[in-house]
């Protein structure tokens, strides 16, 4: 037997339905006459079967229906739910393909177009460019000296060719040479000092076209445990870097020749060695808190053993005649 047809509500099943009922309107009072010319008797039996027939497929209609849906659900389950692991291991495999990059990567990107070589010259006729030697182990504040040169590290803090460094880096040179991180090499004289902090402002005469100053930030919130780099040329080996922690706060350091004490000074276990004199220490977010001045070793051989120090920027700025922050 046909079952009975079902009905969207589509226009263009709409407009089937309305065909239909047209039909039946068309055939109702055929079918009334014949009924009407029927016994009582008669009719009510042509009815009530009709009656009983449709209801039986309609319960049969349902009962399909209902066993349709739940041959669906259990062929075709729902969406599994994504656990943590699902994302743990979504992300280890996205970082296995593209791993990030180090925060003290990022750091000595954003400082090292700002860091230059500093090569002071006891002889004014000098004419070496580059200014490197093997460190003799004679120098004695942490340079790289070597027959009348001395190898250090400055930072430029201005774009006019102001830069940082050490006073002992620099200090009875009678000649002054740079080299900026694109390679230029200029010469450069001195323009102001602190000796109490053992800092000395440079100006260079050559400059690139490209130059970028370093971007200070104020030392008062470091803490302890908080991680930091320190760039330079260690032995004349440069640009070099290397990663640490901020050790400690307002350290007090006297010199092995006892000359004077630097106070106030911030302690870090980033590896620094002579010829770091000068250099820049900085943040993981790229920005200056320190000029590297010193480290720490009760040996005569004057290399790193954990214990660094470097002049908070404050007292750098300040050397330079830079407002506070």
């Amino acid at each position: 037997m046909k079952k009975s047809p079902l009905y969207s509500r589509s226009a263009r099943r709409n407009e089937v339905g309305v065909d239909a009922s047209m039909a039946q309107k068309n055939a109702a009072p055929s079918a009334a006459h014949d009924l009407a010319a029927m016994p009582a008797a008669a009719a009510a039996n042509v009815i009530k079967p009709l009656d009983r027939r449709s209801l039986l497929w309609a319960l049969v209609g349902g009962l399909l229906a209902v066993a349709g849906m739940l041959g669906v659900q259990q062929f075709q389950p729902g969406q599994r739910v994504i656990t943590q692991s699902d994302i743990d291991a979504a992300v280890r495999e996205s970082l296995e393909k593209e791993p990030l990059q180090s925060a003290a990567a990022k750091a000595y990107e954003a400082i090292i177009p700002s860091v230059v070589r500093v090569m002071a010259f006891s002889n004014p006729n000098d004419s070496t460019t580059e200014g490197e030697g093997p460190d003799t182990g004679k120098s004695p504040s942490h340079s790289d000296r070597d027959e009348g040169r001395s190898v250090g590290t400055g930072v430029v803090i201005v774009d006019d060719g102001t830069i940082l460094t050490n006073l002992h880096v620099v200090m009875g040179a009678k000649k002054l040479r740079v080299r900026f991180a694109n390679g230029t090499v200029s010469d450069a004289h001195m323009v102001g000092a602190q000796p109490e902090n053992d800092l000395a402002v440079l100006r260079a005469t050559q400059l690139p076209d490209d130059l970028q100053a370093a971007t200070m930030r104020s030392s008062s919130d470091l803490r302890p445990g908080d991680h930091v780099i320190a760039v330079g040329n260690p032995f004349g080996i440069g640009p070099s870097v290397s990663h640490g922690v901020i050790s400690g706060l307002k350290r007090e350091f006297r010199s092995p020749e006892g000359e004077k004490t630097l106070t106030n000074l911030i302690q870090f276990d980033a590896a620094a060695n002579p010829g770091n004199s000068g250099g820049p220490l900085v943040t993981t977010d790229g920005h200056v808190v320190g000029i590297v001045t010193a480290i720490l070793n009760p040996s005569e051989q004057r290399t790193f053993i954990g214990i660094g120090f470097a002049v908070p920027i404050e007292s750098a700025a300040a050397a330079a005649g830079m407002p506070p922050f």
